[in-house]
């Protein structure tokens, strides 16, 4: 069943983009990108809520899922725009991955979420989980017993372990072993893995940087991939069939080639967090993005000091077709 709040949110959105643009939106004008993204090609809003959509994958039936940490939920958009949990009690998850063998992964953020009432007394250890098909902890502590600070997202290698981003980036093999890919000069936040699983990719504000995998899911041979052309606030990042990348910036989503050429910008209407493609054949791009309109029609805000985790999904046709080889 939809979320009241959002489905008021999202009638409350609809109704004022009938009259143009949404508060909090900025106009964009969506220009070719050959192979990509065709000329005129337009956002659509299907969904809006107070609280997070993030670490957002795609599902095999054309859906898409994604972590809401402050409902401690996971939580499915169906192909016909039905909305339902499908993991409860997550423990401040705040992103998540699945692969191509459907293990679902997320990486728990606990009461290291401030507006997560549910989990009190910051007792609870972050940690990378496994959901599906049953659910155990990979880890909760680096070897030398420190914990793992705030997870931020996560990328399953398909072989059981998990990639993921805390200050640094570190990989935890199928038996919780954790070791240190890089935590020094690198601003971390999303990450991915190129369609042949041999070279993982991770935002460093500015830039992409670009590790080897090696066969034990170890990583190394650090380089400058690609960078933003100028925009900042690298995020979350998606690819697609040819091996081009697909990263959230300040700006919109840049895509980059597989050899790293930057090939353009798709601005987005707000500023973008996540992305994963989805739907029929998945040539559909999906966008969560912040800020959304209240059942007043006018941008949600929160009082003073107050994290806005207020976002707003957005669709995008593709000329693009995501990898097929894993849901991202």
């Amino acid at each position: 069943m939809k979320n009241a709040i959002a489905l008021l949110s999202l009638l409350a959105a609809q109704a004022v983009a009938a009259q143009g643009l949404l508060p909090g939106e900025r106009e964009v004008v969506v220009t070719a990108i050959p192979g990509v993204v065709a000329e005129g090609a337009r956002w659509e809003l299907i969904w809006a809520d107070f609280r997070t959509a993030d670490g957002i994958v795609g599902t095999p039936d054309g859906g898409i899922m994604f972590a809401q940490e402050q409902s401690d939920t996971i939580r499915k958009i169906a192909p016909d725009g039905r909305e339902y949990v499908v993991i409860p009690d997550t423990r401040g998850a705040g992103s998540i991955s699945i692969d191509a063998q459907g293990r679902l992964y997320a990486a728990e953020r606990t009461c290291t979420e401030p507006l997560n009432r549910d989990i009190g007394g910051c007792n609870e250890l972050t940690k990378i989980t496994q959901y599906l098909p049953e659910r155990r902890v990979l880890a909760n502590s680096f070897p030398n017993g420190a914990t793992l600070g705030r997870p931020n997202d996560v990328m399953a290698d398909g072989k059981g372990g998990a990639y993921f981003t805390a200050g640094g980036i570190y990989y935890v093999s199928p038996a919780g072993g954790v070791s240190t890919v890089a935590d020094q000069n690198i601003r971390t936040n999303g990450l991915t893995l190129s369609p042949d699983g041999r070279t993982l990719y991770v935002t460093n504000n500015t830039v992409v940087v670009a590790f080897d995998v090696r066969a034990d899911g170890t990583a190394n041979n650090r380089r400058d991939f690609g960078t933003l052309n100028g925009d900042d606030g690298g995020d979350g990042m998606a690819i697609d069939s040819e091996g081009r990348l697909y990263v959230t910036g300040a700006q919109g989503v840049h895509v980059l080639s597989p050899r790293g050429e930057h090939l353009g910008l798709i601005p987005t209407p707000r500023r973008p967090i996540t992305l994963a493609f989805s739907g029929p054949d998945k040539r559909i791009l999906y966008v969560p993005q912040m800020g959304a309109v209240g059942p007043d029609g006018k941008a949600w805000a929160t009082p003073e000091g107050v994290r806005n985790t207020a976002m707003t999904i957005y669709r995008l046709p593709m000329v693009a077709q995501g990898f097929k080889g894993r849901p991202k």
